[in-house]
């Protein structure tokens, strides 16, 4: 539970449901809106007998469908709400801590979340199944207040998704309405001035229960210990929910996110770093990032008989960006004086995407089909218009003794960039059931895309101009088949290919094809009661990957292929009464299997760790006058990661320490989190090979939460 006053719904995961008569809320994971047999239902997330587990029988980004966790040929994780709210989460990408082969990027200006899983750059996230972020790779963030649980779905999506990297993709399942009331009233405070107050509610609106609603808002201020660096986060959230008729619902989504906060461009890549104080602040303190975000999704549900239904989803996302900083460029290790430029700017960035699905379940003989056909139809805009002062060696700031106030000079450049991107996505998959312990899986997805960029630059009274229009299509295959010689285990072997678009030419003026991810995986998995365990292993291969044409800067040139493999171990569950458990352990191996001079054969990708590991448990007494008072502990291992390209630069390897305390009595709950215990010093990842984001120190938070 997250840290500070909790009212929550419910510990376990609730679900909409629409019958012809009275029924309970159950609970099971949702399908992007799914409609499942009779009665229909819009799925949300979770089972009833899962109530406070940290396992979850099934998941619905694999397929699209909503699918047990055991019938899939391919890893992926679940984290629960139940461990969101007990780790204490309050930035919703360190939930992704406990899932193997993901380890966490600060992205630019430290404001939002990236991913590296299993060993590639993840910067599009989905949410409810629609990607989310902008073209230039940066992610939205979403408030973990709305968050039900989060699917991670290991390699390659493109079969479904389209255009994401090889290594896999995260989606954030948000909540969704209930047919009975429930009121959850939480505030937070903690190290670093961190408050957080936070409500949810929700329930009928009708006394038919048809139309229902429901409702999160929660307010963040404070909480960074870097110096002269604050963050004010405002997120509102409502959803309504009707239904026409037993066979047909309407859910519309809308969330607003405001994020102030002073742009940190964190420190540079050079040994010095580790001699500094990590509260180390090298911009000035007047820079400011303001992030505003609207989201819409709008879900129909459709039911033509127990055997066919359509789901068909719009959704959009508009977001304004406003920045002034003094960003950092290049250090002079002998005099320690680091320059840095100033950025001024405009950018939006606009995201729509009309998702369509019709599934069918039907039979050929013996053997049982659910077949999906569908569609996406998306477009995503970038903006930028900016301004700001660049020449090397001015504005500099001393990283071991900064004197701050440097007035910003005349600008010397102003760009305007616009980019497009138009997807045209078709994709056909098929659950065949052979046999009662054989499932095979196999689909496809046919992509076409159009990436239109223009951009013009004034730099000291010289003007650069470009323009572009690149099309690229390609074909994205998935086949997978499950074997369980016992109910508990689940034995399969898959292969899948991802794309990317390539925007690159070379000097020639040929378009460089699109990069193509190639995975190959096999494992085993087991579920034992209210426990559940994976073990995988995998081999990735990405191809056509460009970097800048040393002959002339204005093109790209191939550069050849990198490769990843490892092993990946995930459990999770409830192996005693008020016991509870999540823990990993991955061991990567990614790098350049053909390279050049400035990319060398055999270096480590960067942000790419060897291994980790992860073990979060909690126990709650059961009985006796001790009852609802609960422990919990946590390890979290990160292995040395490099840097940059070529491999000049490591980050260290770390082990931090969590622990919590918590009492339940009645409706209300208390709950003190302690992160990073030890107050262990040490750095996540790097961002563009040139900076690096230190990690929080000790830090305390404590909430109370009364539901109702």
């Amino acid at each position: 539970m997250r840290c500070g006053t909790i009212l929550r719904v419910s510990r376990s995961n609730p679900v909409l449901s629409i019958t012809p008569e009275s029924t309970t809320a159950e609970q099971e994971p949702d399908e992007v809106g799914a409609i499942r047999e009779s009665p229909l239902q819009i799925i949300a997330t979770g089972e009833a007998e899962e109530e406070d587990s940290y396992s979850a029988d099934n998941a619905t980004t694999a397929t699209r469908t909503d699918t047990p966790l055991r019938d899939i040929p391919q890893s992926i994780q679940v984290v629960p709400q139940e461990v969101i709210e007990d780790q204490g989460v309050t930035r919703i990408g360190d939930a992704l801590r406990n899932v193997s082969g993901v380890t966490i990027q600060r992205d630019r200006s430290n404001a939002s979340d990236r991913f590296n899983i299993r060993g590639f750059d993840n910067s599009r996230i989905l949410r409810n199944g629609f990607r989310s972020g902008n073209i230039s790779g940066n992610t939205i963030n979403i408030s973990p207040n709305v968050v039900e649980r989060i699917e991670v779905l290991k390699g390659p999506a493109s079969v479904l998704y389209g255009q994401v990297e090889p290594g896999g993709v995260v989606n954030y399942v948000t909540k969704k309405p209930l047919d009975e009331p429930f009121y959850n009233l939480e505030f937070t405070a903690g190290s670093f001035g961190f408050v957080e107050p936070a409500i949810d509610l929700t329930g009928p609106l009708t006394e038919d229960k048809k139309l229902t609603y429901r409702f999160n808002a929660s307010y963040q201020n404070g909480g960074n210990f870097r110096d002269f660096v604050d963050s004010e986060i405002i997120a509102i959230a409502p959803v309504i929910s009707y239904d026409f008729s037993d066979n047909t619902n309407l859910t519309f989504e809308y969330e607003y996110l405001e994020s102030n906060q002073t742009f940190d461009d964190g420190l540079p890549i050079d040994p010095i770093v580790f001699e500094l104080p990590r509260e180390r602040f090298l911009g000035e303190p007047e820079d400011f990032e303001d992030i505003n975000t609207h989201s819409f999704y709008l879900n129909l549900n459709h039911r033509f008989s127990d055997n066919i239904r359509l789901r068909s989803g719009f959704a959009a996302e508009i977001s304004d960006t406003s920045e002034s900083a003094f960003r950092l460029f290049e250090l002079d290790p002998e005099t320690n004086e680091i320059s840095r430029f100033t950025s001024e700017g405009e950018f939006s960035n606009d995201n729509i995407s009309w998702q369509t699905d019709l599934i069918s379940e039907f039979k050929t003989g013996s053997v049982e089909h659910q077949l999906l056909a569908g569609f996406e139809l998306a477009e995503s805009e970038l903006q930028d218009e900016s301004v700001g002062f660049f020449e090397d060696g001015t504005l500099t700031i001393n990283v071991v003794d900064p004197q701050y106030g440097t007035l910003r000079p005349n600008n010397n450049t102003n760009f305007t960039e616009n980019k497009t991107l138009s997807t045209v996505g078709l994709y056909l998959q098929d659950q065949v059931t052979l046999l009662p312990n054989l499932k095979f899986l196999a689909g496809g997805r046919y992509d076409f895309a159009t990436n239109e960029s223009e951009f013009d630059e004034l730099f000291e009274g010289e003007t650069f101009s470009d323009e572009s229009e690149f099309d690229s299509e390609a074909f994205s295959p998935r086949v997978g088949l499950v074997y369980q010689p016992v109910e508990p285990i689940s034995l399969y072997a898959s292969f899948s290919r991802s794309f990317i678009p390539n925007t690159d030419t070379t000097s020639d003026g040929e378009i460089i094809e699109p990069e193509r991810g190639t995975q190959y995986e096999i494992g085993i998995k087991g579920e034992f009661g209210d426990f559940s365990t994976t073990l995988a292993a995998y081999d990735i291969t990405k191809t056509n990957i460009t970097r800048t044409d040393p002959d002339d800067p204005d093109f790209s040139i191939p550069i050849g292929e990198v490769t990843s493999r490892g092993i990946e171990l995930d459990v999770a569950g409830e192996p005693l009464s008020g016991w509870n458990i999540i823990a990993s352990l991955f061991f990567n191996d990614a790098f350049i299997s053909e390279g050049d001079e400035d990319n060398p054969e055999d270096d480590t990708l960067i942000n790419a760790p060897g291994s980790g590991a992860s073990l979060w448990t909690t126990y709650e007494i059961q009985q006796g006058s001790l009852q609802g008072l609960g422990f919990g502990a946590g390890l979290f291992y990160v292995g040395d990661v490099e840097a940059e390209i070529p491999n000049d630069f490591v980050i260290p390897s770390y082990v931090r320490a969590d622990a919590s305390l918590f009492y339940d009595r009645d409706n209300w709950r208390a709950q003190l989190n302690f992160k990073n215990l030890f107050d262990k010093e040490y750095f996540e990842s790097s961002q563009n090979t040139s900076l690096i984001y230190p990690s929080a120190p000790f830090t305390v938070l404590g909430s109370v939460s009364v539901e109702f």
